[in-house]
């Protein structure tokens, strides 16, 4: 068993991610798992991500606050334990557009 507190979570930077902080909580340098890797981002009231896509799936959670989630064809607020699922390829950008910070879940293959 590998456990990763909280408060011993480490960031890790990731690219054109703005007013966000991400901490990794399984999975990578965090743990050694095989096929997916976990991360926690708090995005501060305006944080936000660019449009990207990337070669493999996502699925967020959203565990506190609410997160806009918008593609090139579609934007949905997630609230409370909304989840979805972004397919291979698919672009998507993370708003949050409220005045209190949010928190979201991140899991993808490794």
């Amino acid at each position: 068993m590998q456990v990763t507190r909280y408060a011993d979570a480490r960031p890790y930077e990731a690219p054109e991610h703005y007013d966000m902080r991400c901490l990794r909580l399984q999975g990578k340098e965090a743990t050694q798992t095989d096929r997916i890797w976990i991360g926690l981002s708090h995005l501060l009231p305006g944080g936000r991500t660019s449009l990207k896509d990337a070669a493999v799936e996502k699925i967020y959670i959203v565990v506190g606050g609410e997160v806009t989630i918008e593609t090139p064809t579609e934007s949905v607020t997630l609230g409370f334990l909304d989840s979805c699922r972004l397919a291979p390829g698919e672009a998507r950008a993370l708003v949050n557009r409220t005045n209190a910070p949010a928190s979201i879940l991140l899991a993808m293959p490794t």
